[in-house]
């Protein structure tokens, strides 16, 4: 049985133009916050000019889909762009510029593979835990540090404290994986959630496709990440958390698990599942949206990552 990680945390979509993002989450039913980009001023008197790196959430309780990119100088931005100027000492100044910057490499370096999705953060009940088992186990990885994540409540934006930590062994290819905890349980429940048009409810599932002499290798490793025994159904190899799963599928196989879908390079995500209330309201609202919209063999539908910026994005409900 899984140890102290029991739920997929958010997975991050990687795109290249924050602009057409929004407008696909939103055809697709999502509703986004106001994308968030870092801000500085050039020059004393100037006003602050967005850099680094941008990014938006579709929020559910206890996990989060995430849209990321890179800021590029002189495109255009959102109008609904909300700027972050950076105030603060020199000194923190410089090592938040730093990490902005470690980040835009990233990035860059996951749009350089592909667009779609390239971050996967696991979440767990205790990061301390999660970093000693990890240690014991020889798992790589940065220590526990903490960001503030902003959180919409009924008396407005709080930002709150969010502990994590970051896998960062050389045998990481696939993306960016991390392991975080989910805020204080109060806070999540008087946190406001979107009411998303196509019904979602939740993130359930993240699908990692490999190359085929490379899966046992990686069931062995997630195996050490989620303290978990692999199942296998059919083509599908799946580590089931508390509510949500990881599944690992071969590169030749793929298409039997998605339909007419073809591999990322792998090692890559190929895409990930939400849960909805009525999986036919949600088909109604793709394809109103004149959206392409194809059925798994279980049922489940998916927008396929040729029209959804290189992930596909898969429906199931329940």
């Amino acid at each position: 049985m899984h140890a102290e990680i029991k739920f997929i945390h958010h997975v991050g979509h990687v795109v290249s133009d924050m602009e057409a993002a929004l407008e696909l989450y939103r055809k697709l039913g999502f509703v986004c916050s106001p994308p968030s980009y870092p801000a500085m001023s050039e020059n004393e008197g100037e006003p602050p000019k967005p850099f680094g790196a941008a990014n938006t959430h579709a929020e559910f309780q206890g996990s989060f889909i995430e849209i990321v990119t890179v800021v590029k100088q002189g495109a255009r931005i959102p109008d609904s762009a909300k700027l972050v100027p950076l105030q603060a000492s020199p000194d923190v100044l410089k090592a938040i510029i730093g990490k902005i910057k470690q980040t835009v490499d990233t990035v860059s370096r996951y749009l350089s593979r592909y667009e779609g999705a390239h971050i996967l953060c696991f979440g767990t009940e205790d990061a301390d835990k999660t970093a000693d088992r990890f240690q014991k186990k020889g798992i790589s990885h940065s220590g526990v540090n903490t960001v503030q994540r902003p959180l919409e409540r009924s008396e407005g934006i709080q930002f709150v404290p969010v502990r994590y930590l970051e896998i960062d062994g050389d045998n990481v290819h696939e993306g960016r994986l991390a392991v975080a905890e989910n805020p204080p349980s109060a806070i999540v429940i008087e946190q406001v959630h979107p009411n998303h048009p196509n019904g979602a409810t939740d993130l359930v599932e993240s699908i990692l496709c490999v190359d085929d002499s490379e899966l046992d290798e990686f069931i062995r490793r997630y195996g050490q990440y989620l303290e978990c025994e692999v199942q296998t159904d059919g083509v599908a190899h799946i580590f089931n958390l508390a509510g949500s799963r990881i599944t690992i599928v071969p590169r030749t196989r793929l298409s039997e698990l998605l339909p007419g879908e073809m591999p990322p390079p792998v090692p890559g995500f190929a895409g990930y599942v939400v849960a909805v209330r009525d999986i036919s309201h949600t088909r109604s609202y793709l394809e109103k949206n004149d959206l392409p919209v194809a059925e798994t063999a279980s049922g489940d539908l998916f927008v396929p990552a040729a029209s959804a910026l290189g992930t596909a994005i898969v429906f199931k409900e329940g």
